[in-house]
């Protein structure tokens, strides 16, 4: 299935106090490349984050934006009562030996537990890691089903053009038919008259004839064009989005357009062929933004 590199993913949650949001958002690009905006507590997670984006998104411009909140100090009970006596003890037993007074310690105690707690809860365990992967796996999941939505509508839009370049090569088949009576009766008339000329070498136009008509033969092109069609509705078909083969299919495709378009000689083909010109446009424009 065709993948728009195009995409959007946002999922939540909340639990026990926890609140997990994440965002993505994907662009095209040639390449893989992420920009993470995420607390400080999941910089050790940032490989396996980007592995999981490698694994989902495989390439193009990736902005994801991670925000966790934690419960609140008064939720999860700050005050310890054992973590203040240990501190409480231990702070009066240096204020006795150092004898000094001991007025404020209870005060220091309570204070250096509630730091102690803020530390504790700046570390990221595994419980948290766990529901934030989950929530990173949903969003993941819908920024994929938002770009085959989108790849989709590019799909169709990529086998219309294909079949518009069909349509013109069509008419051209049919001009050219023409354009080869028209050039059998111009040789003919040529040839008429030079066979007055007595220095006429008769092997001589006879080669001439020959290379006029090849070069002027666009029945390869029109064949391998042809091809090149079919091939890129093969690649569309395919279960595998692979939006660097669609490009090198559409700039074959270009090649042969352009020869038509330098070999025919025919006001009218050129027009046809103009108007191929804009329809692989469109299909290159397109293909940039394909997985």
């Amino acid at each position: 299935m065709l993948q728009s590199m195009t995409g959007y993913g946002k999922a939540q949650t909340e639990k026990n106090g926890y609140i997990v949001e994440i965002e993505i958002k994907t662009l095209n690009s040639k390449f893989l490349d992420v920009s993470l905006r995420m607390p400080k507590e999941l910089n050790e997670k940032e490989l396996e984050m980007r592995a999981l984006l490698q694994e989902y998104v495989e390439r193009g411009k990736v902005n994801l934006t991670i925000n966790f909140q934690k419960p609140s100090l008064f939720q999860v009970a700050i005050i310890d009562e054992n973590t203040i006596t240990l501190y409480y003890q231990k702070l009066l037993e240096i204020a006795e030996r150092l004898k000094v007074t001991s007025q404020d310690i209870f005060q220091i105690a309570v204070q250096m537990a509630e730091k102690n707690q803020q530390s504790n809860l700046q570390t990221l365990s595994e419980e948290e890691w766990y529901l934030i992967k989950e929530v990173l796996l949903q969003t993941l999941e819908r920024c994929k089903e938002f770009r085959l939505h989108e790849g989709a509508i590019i799909r169709d839009k990529l086998l219309e053009y294909a079949q518009n370049i069909e349509n013109y090569l069509q008419e051209i088949e049919k001009q050219d038919r023409n354009r080869l009576e028209y050039i059998k009766q111009k040789i003919q008339g040529r040839l008429q008259e030079v066979l007055g000329d007595e220095n006429f070498d008769k092997n001589r136009l006879e080669q001439e004839m020959i290379f006029y008509a090849e070069r002027l033969d666009i029945s390869e092109e029109k064949v391998r064009l042809q091809k090149h069609i079919d091939y890129l509705r093969e690649v569309l078909s395919d279960k595998n989005s692979n939006g660097k083969k669609i490009n090198f299919v559409s700039q074959e495709m270009g090649r042969e357009i352009n020869t038509i378009g330098s070999k025919a000689n025919d006001a009218i083909i050129q027009r046809w062929v103009v108007l191929m010109k804009e329809e692989l446009e469109k299909i290159k424009e397109q293909s940039m933004n394909v997985l």
